[in-house]
C-alpha cells in the first residue's frame, strides 16, 4: 500500500496533509511543497534475501581515548569550545546581524591556522575583496588562511572535497544554494539540505566545519530546528549594540559543557578576551546609588559579578509599565507579587523598571533576591552597602532557598573587594576570609534586616 504524500511549507517547515495556496501556519503564499515520504527500511526481498552486517556492540565500560583538541589561543574561545576544536565536529554559530559574528571566526580562523591547521573560509554574503579588507583592518592580513565567495553548495563541498582542509568556515548557511532543492536560498528546504549536506562531510572527511547562523527577531537561529539537532554545538555571540561586550554562550556541546560563556569586547582593532568579566561588568558601578544591587551568577563554570539596576517611579498613567532589559520579565512580576502578598510592600501605581548592566543577560533563578534587594533600594531610595553581593532564590512562599555553588560565588566577590554577602540561611558553606555572611531565612527578614521594615 502506497504511503500518503506530505507537504512541508519550505518557509516555517510546517507540515499539511494536503496542498494549499497559502500556509496557515506562518502565512506565505505559494510555499507549501509536496515532500516524499521516508522509506520504512530495506526489507529481505530488497535485499535479495540475504543478512545485513552484525554490528559491533560494546558495553558501557568500554573506555575510548578521549578526542584531540586544537586550541586557538583565545582562551575564552577555547573555554566554550571544551577545551578546544575537535576534529570532525560541526558547529553553529548564531547571533544577531553587526553583532560579530564575522568578525570572531575570521579571527579565529586565523589563530587556528597558526596553531598548525589548514582553513579555509567560505562567505556567501560578502566579496572575497571586502573579506580581505576586514583581515587587515583586525591585522590578519598575513595570516595562512584561504578565502572563496560562494553560495553554490555543489561547488563549495566539491573544493573542500579536494582540498581537505582541517577547518572550514561557512559564512551562513541561510545563503547556501542547493540545485537539487526546489527551493529559495534561505528556506526552510535549502537550510536543512545545506546543514545535512556540510554536517555529513565533516564527518566523512575528518573536517571541523563551523556553520555561521542567522536568528531570527525571537533570537532563535532561523530555518528549521533540525539543524541545530545535527551539529555537535551551537553557539550563540550576543550583546548590545550600545555596549562593547559580547558574551559567547554554548547552549550545546558535546564535547564540554553547555551553558559555557566566553566574554569579549568589541574595539577598532577587533574583538578582545575579557578574562576577568566581573571587573569589567562593575568598571562603571557607582560606590553608593539606590537602586543597585551585585549579584554573584554563575555562568557555565565560571562566576560572574553583575549589577541589577531597578528604578521605581510613580506612572502617570492608570497601568503601570513593567520594563526588563537582561531577565526574565515573568520573573519579575513573580518577585513583586511576594513582596507584595508576603512582606506588605505594594508596587501599584508605580512603574517599575529593571536593567542588568553591560548587556549581559541572567536566567538564574539565584538572582531573585539580588532583584527583590534592587527594587527595594529603589522604592525606599536607600541604598546597600557597596561592598555587598546578594544572591538567593525566592519561594512563592517567601522563603529563600539556598543555591549551588555557593562557595565560587563568594570566592568571585573576594577577589573583587566585597567584604559582605546577603544570601539565604539555609546555604551550607564557610566564608572566605575577608568576606562576613548575613544569612536570612525569609524575605520579610531580609527586608527588616536590610531597610528596617517587614
Amino acid at each position: 500500500m502506497a504511503k500518503p504524500l506530505t507537504f512541508v511549507c519550505a518557509e516555517c517547515g510546517a507540515t499539511h496533509p494536503r496542498w494549499s495556496g497559502r500556509c496557515d501556519a506562518c502565512g506565505a503564499w505559494n510555499t507549501i511543497q509536496e515532500e516524499a515520504p521516508l522509506s520504512a527500511g530495506p526489507t529481505k526481498k530488497s535485499l535479495g534475501g540475504g543478512r545485513g552486517q552484525t554490528l559491533a556492540l560494546m558495553d558501557l565500560a568500554t573506555e575510548e581515548a578521549p578526542p584531540p583538541r586544537t586550541r586557538a589561543g583565545l582562551e575564552e574561545l577555547d573555554r566554550v569550545l571544551g577545551g578546544g576544536l575537535v576534529p570532525a565536529s560541526a558547529l553553529l554559530v548564531g547571533g544577531d546581524p553587526g553583532i560579530g559574528k564575522s568578525t570572531l571566526l575570521l579571527q579565529a580562523a586565523a589563530r587556528f591556522a597558526e596553531a598548525g591547521l589548514s582553513c579555509i573560509y567560505v562567505s556567501g554574503e560578502e566579496a572575497s575583496a571586502q573579506v580581505r579588507m576586514r583581515a587587515q583592518r583586525l591585522g590578519l592580513g598575513k595570516a595562512p588562511v584561504r578565502l572563496a565567495a560562494e553560495t553554490n553548495l555543489r561547488d563549495i563541498l566539491t573544493t573542500l572535497d579536494r582540498e581537505r582542509p582541517d577547518l572550514a568556515i561557512i559564512d551562513s548557511v541561510q545563503t547556501m544554494w542547493s540545485d537539487n532543492v526546489e527551493a529559495a536560498p534561505g528556506s526552510v528546504s535549502q537550510v536543512r539540505a545545506a546543514a545535512h549536506e556540510l554536517v555529513t562531510f565533516a564527518k566523512r572527511r575528518g573536517t571541523a566545519v563551523i556553520l555561521v547562523g542567522h536568528v531570527t527577531k525571537e533570537g532563535q537561529i532561523a530555518g528549521p530546528r533540525v539543524v541545530e539537532h545535527m551539529v555537535d554545538t551551537v553557539l550563540y555571540f550576543e550583546g548590545e549594540r550600545g555596549h562593547q561586550f559580547r558574551i559567547l554562550r554554548a547552549v550545546k556541546n558535546r564535547f564540554g559543557p553547555a551553558d559555557e560563556i566566553g566574554v569579549f569586547e568589541m574595539t577598532g582593532e577587533g574583538l578582545r578576551q575579557v578574562t576577568n568579566p566581573s571587573a569589567l561588568f562593575l568598571s562603571d558601578r557607582e560606590t553608593r546609588a539606590p537602586g543597585t544591587a551585585v549579584f554573584a551568577g554563575i555562568e557555565g563554570t565560571r562566576p560572574v559579578l553583575v549589577e541589577f539596576q531597578a528604578l521605581v517611579a510613580p506612572s502617570p498613567t492608570a497601568q503601570a509599565r513593567r520594563t526588563v532589559v537582561g531577565w526574565d520579565s515573568g520573573r519579575l512580576a513573580m518577585i513583586l507579587a511576594v513582596l507584595e502578598a508576603r512582606c506588605s510592600i505594594p508596587f501599584a501605581g508605580l512603574d517599575v523598571y529593571l536593567n542588568v548592566a553591560g548587556g549581559i543577560r541572567v536566567s538564574e533563578p539565584a538572582a531573585d533576591l539580588a532583584v527583590a534587594a534592587a527594587l527595594l533600594s529603589a522604592r525606599e531610595d536607600v541604598a546597600l552597602p557597596p561592598d555587598m553581593v546578594v544572591f538567593g532564590e525566592i519561594s512563592l512562599t517567601g522563603a529563600l532557598r539556598p543555591v549551588g555553588q555557593t562557595e565560587n560565588r563568594l570566592k568571585e566577590a573576594q577577589k573583587l573587594g566585597f567584604s559582605q554577602a546577603a544570601l539565604p540561611e539555609r546555604s551550607k558553606v564557610k566564608a572566605p576570609d575577608g568576606v562576613s555572611m548575613r544569612q536570612v531565612s525569609d524575605l520579610t527578614a531580609f527586608v527588616g534586616e536590610m531597610f528596617g521594615a517587614g
